[in-house]
Protein backbone atom coordinates (compact mmCIF):
# COMPACT_ATOMS: atom_id res chain seq x y z
CA UNK A 1 0.00 0.00 0.00
CA UNK A 2 1.04 3.16 -1.23
CA UNK A 3 0.49 7.09 0.32
CA UNK A 4 -3.12 6.45 2.18
CA UNK A 5 -5.33 9.45 1.08
CA UNK A 6 -8.55 8.60 3.31
CA UNK A 7 -9.13 6.09 5.89
CA UNK A 8 -12.26 4.73 6.68
CA UNK A 9 -11.77 4.46 10.90
CA UNK A 10 -15.62 3.97 12.21
CA UNK A 11 -16.18 0.68 9.80
CA UNK A 12 -13.28 -1.15 11.80
CA UNK A 13 -15.20 0.17 14.87
CA UNK A 14 -19.10 -1.35 13.49
CA UNK A 15 -18.13 -4.11 11.53
CA UNK A 16 -16.45 -7.52 11.41
CA UNK A 17 -14.02 -7.82 8.64
CA UNK A 18 -14.20 -11.13 6.69
CA UNK A 19 -12.33 -10.45 3.52
CA UNK A 20 -10.41 -7.62 1.91
CA UNK A 21 -10.50 -6.78 -1.93
CA UNK A 22 -8.38 -3.88 -3.61
CA UNK A 23 -10.23 -2.23 -6.52
CA UNK A 24 -9.94 0.97 -8.52
CA UNK A 25 -11.83 3.60 -8.75
CA UNK A 26 -13.43 5.47 -11.89
CA UNK A 27 -12.38 9.51 -11.44
CA UNK A 28 -13.12 11.91 -13.16
CA UNK A 29 -9.49 14.55 -14.13
CA UNK A 30 -10.65 17.05 -10.94
CA UNK A 31 -11.43 14.21 -8.84
CA UNK A 32 -8.20 12.60 -8.80
CA UNK A 33 -6.41 16.06 -8.35
CA UNK A 34 -9.10 16.60 -5.57
CA UNK A 35 -8.10 13.30 -3.97
CA UNK A 36 -4.24 13.41 -4.61
CA UNK A 37 -4.34 16.58 -2.02
CA UNK A 38 -6.10 14.05 0.65
CA UNK A 39 -10.00 15.88 0.38
CA UNK A 40 -11.58 12.62 0.49
CA UNK A 41 -13.87 11.11 3.16
CA UNK A 42 -15.52 7.55 3.47
CA UNK A 43 -17.74 8.88 6.60
CA UNK A 44 -20.91 6.44 6.02
CA UNK A 45 -19.95 5.23 2.53
CA UNK A 46 -20.88 1.60 1.14
CA UNK A 47 -21.14 -0.35 -1.89
CA UNK A 48 -23.41 -2.14 -4.06
CA UNK A 49 -23.39 -4.62 -6.68
CA UNK A 50 -25.54 -2.88 -9.25
CA UNK A 51 -25.66 -4.47 -12.56
CA UNK A 52 -22.53 -6.60 -12.73
CA UNK A 53 -20.81 -3.59 -11.26
CA UNK A 54 -20.08 -2.64 -8.32
CA UNK A 55 -20.52 1.41 -7.45
CA UNK A 56 -19.58 3.60 -4.17
CA UNK A 57 -22.09 5.41 -2.68
CA UNK A 58 -21.78 8.60 -0.12
CA UNK A 59 -18.07 8.66 -0.97
CA UNK A 60 -17.28 12.23 -0.74
CA UNK A 61 -14.47 14.17 -2.81
CA UNK A 62 -14.59 17.73 -2.20
CA UNK A 63 -14.54 19.72 -5.82
CA UNK A 64 -11.36 20.90 -7.07
CA UNK A 65 -10.47 24.65 -6.40
CA UNK A 66 -8.84 25.08 -10.18
CA UNK A 67 -11.71 22.63 -11.66
CA UNK A 68 -13.65 25.49 -12.52
CA UNK A 69 -16.45 23.56 -14.85
CA UNK A 70 -14.87 20.36 -14.92
CA UNK A 71 -15.62 19.66 -11.43
CA UNK A 72 -18.28 16.93 -10.87
CA UNK A 73 -21.13 16.38 -7.68
CA UNK A 74 -18.28 15.78 -4.60
CA UNK A 75 -21.22 12.81 -3.95
CA UNK A 76 -21.76 10.96 -6.70
CA UNK A 77 -21.94 7.10 -7.20
CA UNK A 78 -18.34 6.34 -8.34
CA UNK A 79 -17.68 2.90 -10.22
CA UNK A 80 -15.22 0.77 -9.14
CA UNK A 81 -12.97 -1.59 -11.18
CA UNK A 82 -12.68 -5.75 -10.70
CA UNK A 83 -12.32 -8.37 -12.24
CA UNK A 84 -15.77 -9.89 -13.35
CA UNK A 85 -14.49 -13.23 -11.00
CA UNK A 86 -14.21 -10.90 -8.32
CA UNK A 87 -17.51 -8.61 -8.87
CA UNK A 88 -19.56 -12.43 -9.17
CA UNK A 89 -18.33 -13.34 -5.68
CA UNK A 90 -18.96 -10.65 -3.67
CA UNK A 91 -22.53 -10.83 -5.48
CA UNK A 92 -22.65 -14.21 -3.79
CA UNK A 93 -21.41 -12.09 0.16
CA UNK A 94 -23.81 -9.21 -0.54
CA UNK A 95 -26.78 -11.85 -0.78
CA UNK A 96 -26.15 -13.77 2.60
CA UNK A 97 -27.80 -12.22 5.35
CA UNK A 98 -25.73 -9.81 7.71
CA UNK A 99 -23.11 -9.08 5.36
CA UNK A 100 -22.40 -5.65 3.34
CA UNK A 101 -19.63 -3.88 1.77
CA UNK A 102 -17.90 -1.17 3.33
CA UNK A 103 -14.97 0.83 1.78
CA UNK A 104 -11.99 0.59 4.33
CA UNK A 105 -9.79 3.10 3.04
CA UNK A 106 -8.46 5.35 -0.39
CA UNK A 107 -4.70 5.08 -1.37
CA UNK A 108 -2.19 5.93 -4.06
CA UNK A 109 -0.30 2.59 -5.08
CA UNK A 110 3.48 2.80 -6.45
CA UNK A 111 2.14 3.67 -10.03
CA UNK A 112 0.07 6.62 -8.34
CA UNK A 113 -3.56 5.40 -9.30
CA UNK A 114 -5.76 5.51 -6.91
CA UNK A 115 -7.32 2.62 -5.38
CA UNK A 116 -10.12 1.82 -2.84
CA UNK A 117 -9.37 -1.23 -0.21
CA UNK A 118 -13.16 -2.56 -0.11
CA UNK A 119 -13.96 -5.04 2.95
CA UNK A 120 -16.90 -7.44 2.94
CA UNK A 121 -18.05 -6.81 6.76
CA UNK A 122 -20.23 -8.00 8.80
CA UNK A 123 -21.98 -5.67 11.68
CA UNK A 124 -21.01 -5.69 15.18
CA UNK A 125 -23.50 -5.81 17.76
CA UNK A 126 -23.35 -2.72 20.46
CA UNK A 127 -22.15 -5.88 23.57
CA UNK A 128 -19.42 -6.76 20.65
CA UNK A 129 -18.27 -3.00 20.49
CA UNK A 130 -18.09 -2.78 24.45
CA UNK A 131 -16.01 -5.72 24.57
CA UNK A 132 -13.63 -4.41 21.84
CA UNK A 133 -13.68 -0.89 24.07
CA UNK A 134 -12.30 -2.84 26.96
CA UNK A 135 -9.79 -4.92 25.32
CA UNK A 136 -8.18 -1.72 23.70
CA UNK A 137 -8.62 -0.54 27.45
CA UNK A 138 -6.88 -3.16 28.72
CA UNK A 139 -4.05 -4.00 26.34
CA UNK A 140 -3.25 0.21 26.94
CA UNK A 141 -3.17 -0.51 30.99
CA UNK A 142 -0.77 -3.24 30.01
CA UNK A 143 1.93 -1.42 28.14
CA UNK A 144 1.84 1.58 30.13
CA UNK A 145 2.42 -0.63 33.22
CA UNK A 146 5.21 -2.20 31.01
CA UNK A 147 6.81 0.89 29.90
CA UNK A 148 6.49 2.39 33.62
CA UNK A 149 8.56 -0.98 35.32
Amino acid sequence: MGKVLSQNKKARHDYFIEEKYECGIALTGTEIKSARQGKINLKDSYAKVVNGEVIVFNMHIAPYEQGNRFNVDSKRPRKLLLHKREIRKLLGYTTQDGLTLVPLSVYLNEKGLAKLELAVAKGKKNYDKRDDIAKKDADRKMQQLMKNR
